[in-house]
């Protein structure tokens, strides 16, 4: 942990890459409360080490992002249990601190990572996160499909997305879905998209406070339209609909409940979908 007195690195991003910082310090605040609902110390540190104002986001003390990390961890967990050696590839990962949730998560040491992100992110990362010999860094977008060329995926192969496709173009996001599903048979891919609607207010230029606007958010999927997908996209063996962990407090868990189980609010529920590839 810094103190006052440990100099803090500068951090400058822009643009979608910028977002990360913003997931970064929700994440962190829910990990400090004494009742949150994720432990995530490598987060705090990582807010503690940075030079940004973090206060151009505005209001920081939210469950969300907390909730969709442990829908991602939770999937991650699984599918390394029944392959503990695979590889796990995370997708524009930004200042995401999984590998090190995951790593104390009891599902052994055997497990790589590798990280795809473009350059100034994968130096962030470098500069600012402990090393380790199973961690990767491919420093390009996920759209160079390349990075599939450095994946051993004879033991498995999982892949997050997350935060990442509602930012791509629609023809970019399914183009990289098709291509994962081609040439990961038997693995697995984890996304999440925001709600249509959401999206849409995205696009005519959201804020979250005065000196921050959220970027457009081209891309969006309906519940109905991600379960069509393993129609749609070949290679797509399941699709599944991954439900949120518990939240803190009975109004929002009663909404949540609503969501999932009621189809006429489908279109005003974000998606959380895990793919099996064929």
């Amino acid at each position: 942990m810094t103190t006052d007195a440990t100099p803090r690195t500068k951090v400058s991003l822009t643009g979608v890459s910028e977002t990360a910082l913003l997931t970064l310090q929700v994440r962190a605040n829910e990990a400090r409360r004494p009742d949150g609902l994720i432990e995530d110390p490598m987060a705090v540190q990582l807010v503690d080490s940075i030079d940004f104002d973090f206060a151009k986001f505005g209001h920081s003390h939210r469950q969300d992002m907390a909730l969709r990390s442990m829908i991602f961890d939770r999937a991650t967990v699984d599918y390394l249990r029944v392959h503990p050696k695979a590889t796990v590839v995370a997708l524009a990962e930004g200042l995401q601190t999984s590998f090190y949730r995951l790593n104390q998560a009891g599902v052994g040491d055997q497990f790589r990572w590798l990280t795809v992100d473009l350059p100034p992110m994968v130096e962030i990362r470098n500069k600012l996160l402990p090393p380790s010999d199973r961690v990767r860094t491919c420093a390009q977008s996920a759209l160079d499909y390349s990075w599939m060329d450095r994946v051993d995926d004879s033991e498995g192969v999982f892949i997050t997305a997350e935060g990442l496709l509602m930012y791509l173009q629609p023809e970019e996001s399914m183009g990289l879905i098709t291509e994962c599903a081609r040439r990961f048979p038997g693995g697995q891919m984890i996304f999440d998209l925001p709600p249509a609607w959401f999206a849409a207010w995205a696009r005519r230029g959201m804020r979250t406070s005065r000196r921050y606007r959220v970027p457009p958010m081209p891309f969006s999927l309906t519940p109905a339209e991600v379960a069509d997908l393993v129609n749609t996209v070949p290679g797509v063996r399941a699709v599944r609909d991954l439900p949120f962990p518990p939240a803190r407090g009975k109004v929002v868990n009663t909404v949540v409940w609503a969501m999932r189980r009621l189809p006429l609010l489908d279109p005003v529920r974000p998606v959380m979908t895990l793919l099996e590839f064929g």
